[in-house]
């Protein structure tokens, strides 16, 4: 799996040096209420069996996640990447909230969903937001995303299912977008 560069960033495959990071800022409750599959409370023990489960999920060629670091002084501000569900790339990503409102979010989205359209083929990419959080809704629309309907997922970190937003990108659009 290839490293991935912005002009800011720097995306590799998360590991063990990532643990207490993922844990420190996916533990704080402002982050994990925004993401589906993030436990409160969120421990290291918790961060390792991400790591593992994302690593067999390369293994498979069924998901590419991604540490995000920002180059300046490599630290680690979140996660972003790319799961192959039923035939489509779902696009998910997360900040520490010390990192939330400074581009990050749709700097690394981009740099990824380029990756899926010209690495993987795919000919389109979905993603969703919860009701409550309209940054992400920001950044989705920010890069091309269109609405594609909307349904109720679960949150464990809420302990209970959220209303949520789906949206879609077609390699199309985000040419159209690029080039734009």
């Amino acid at each position: 799996m290839p490293e991935l560069e912005t002009s800011r960033l720097r995306l590799r495959p998360p590991d063990h040096r990532d643990v207490a990071a993922i844990a420190e800022l996916a533990g704080d409750f402002d982050v994990a209420k925004f993401l589906a599959t993030v436990p409160h409370p969120y421990r290291e023990e918790d961060a390792g069996a991400f790591i593992a489960r994302v690593a067999e999920s390369r293994a498979r060629g069924e998901g590419w996640c991604y540490a995000i670091l920002r180059k300046q002084d490599d630290a680690f501000i979140g996660c972003c990447g790319l799961h192959l569900k039923d035939g489509t790339y779902e696009l998910g990503y997360w900040l520490g909230k010390p990192f939330w409102n400074q581009g990050y979010a749709t700097e690394a989205a981009k740099r990824l969903i380029g990756f899926a359209f010209r690495d993987l083929k795919a000919d389109r990419v979905k993603a969703g937001w919860f009701h409550d959080n309209g940054a992400s809704g920001r950044v989705l629309e920010k890069l091309g995303f269109r609405p594609d309907g909307a349904a109720s997922r679960d949150c464990l970190a809420r302990g209970h299912s959220v209303y949520c937003h789906d949206m879609a990108l077609t390699r199309a659009d985000f040419r159209r977008k690029r080039a734009a």
